[in-house]
């Protein structure tokens, strides 16, 4: 289904498949109880939240197991179950847990094949569409898992196979292995890792790319304050990736950058998916919506992204608030 405002791009290698500019990140809807999630959210506003998204025109969702401890992709099946077909799903292998809840990056092959395994009885379905590595880790040989990827990819459960938050040399020992078709990495205004060293790789292998914190946890849409609270079901209310990290220069930069874009009659959001728009080498721009009202206005604002002028000036003030 396409909407009003929503494009499509080549997702790189992969045939007969366009993606929608804006991608549906699953985290968003993973419930309470962490896991990346960002708030408490009913298991009914998930589903029609879902639909709604597949009804604006976004055709990729992508989630992880980790996301909700599994609760992500329950959610998923439920609302998919009955247009499969119509919709891309993404999922991952990597990130596991313990019984209290504490995370670990595992690439263990054979905790990729329980983590696919169940993510398929998840999903409710038979095949997912693109199958990632969430992360790379030390302690395993990037080709292991690739060896359980590949396999799968030949007994028909997934189709294509991705890499999340890989380096050059990551993606060149998976290749040995399997081809990778896409890349999930961090992009945005303030983390521009794969402009400066992944770009030239996306070209040369001809490879799909999803930015993942694309509005950097709301930051970037202006609504986030470094005095904001969070409910305790919110994992920027207790997240070592959230709690320590010194976001100081980006509310700086931020506090020079709202009123130009006001000025301008643009808003966080319409410059936070500008940025990363403006590159052919992004395929889809994941963004994680909790309610209508969010969803709508990520959707609308693809039809008022600001001029390459303006992102550029607007580019210029954030790299010296980080280099300061």
């Amino acid at each position: 289904m396409k909407a009003k405002n929503m494009k499509y791009r080549k997702f790189g290698s992969i045939a007969g498949f366009e993606v929608s500019e804006i991608g549906f990140g699953g985290a968003a809807v993973s419930g309470e109880g962490g896991g990346y999630g960002f708030g408490f959210v009913e298991e009914k506003d998930a589903l029609d939240l879902l639909h709604k998204a597949y009804d604006s025109g976004i055709n990729l969702f992508d989630t992880a197991p980790i996301y909700g401890f599994g609760l992500s992709e329950k959610r998923f099946g439920k609302a998919f179950k009955g247009m499969r077909e119509k919709v891309f799903i993404v999922s991952k292998s990597g990130v596991t847990w313990d019984s209290s809840k504490r995370v670990d990056m595992n690439n263990d092959p054979k905790i990729a094949q329980k983590m696919l395994d169940q993510s398929l009885k998840d999903l409710q379905t038979d095949y997912i569409d693109l199958f990632m590595i969430h992360w790379p880790d030390e302690k395993h040989d990037i080709r292991k898992p690739m060896e359980v990827l590949y396999k799968a990819k030949e007994e028909g459960k997934i189709r294509h196979i991705g890499l999340g938050n890989s380096f050059p040399e990551d993606i060149e020992k998976a290749c040995e292995i399997a081809q990778v078709e896409v890349l999930q990495n961090e992009f945005n205004l303030f983390a521009r890792y794969p402009q400066e060293s992944l770009f030239e790789i996306i070209r040369e292998k001809n490879l799909g790319f999803m930015s993942w914190g694309t509005l950097d946890k709301g930051i970037l849409t202006g609504t986030v304050t470094p005095n904001r609270k969070y409910d305790k079901a919110d994992a920027r209310s207790h997240a070592p990736w959230w709690k320590s990290a010194d976001r100081k220069p980006k509310f700086n930069a931020m506090e020079k950058i709202m009123p130009i874009l006001k000025a301008n009659n643009h808003t966080g959001l319409e410059m936070a998916l500008g940025f990363v728009l403006q590159f052919e080498e992004l395929s889809t721009a994941l963004c994680g919506t909790k309610s209508f009202a969010q969803l709508e206005s990520a959707v609308n604002a693809l039809g008022n992204l600001p001029s390459k002028d303006l992102l550029e000036e607007i580019s210029e003030i954030a790299k010296k608030e980080l280099e300061n």
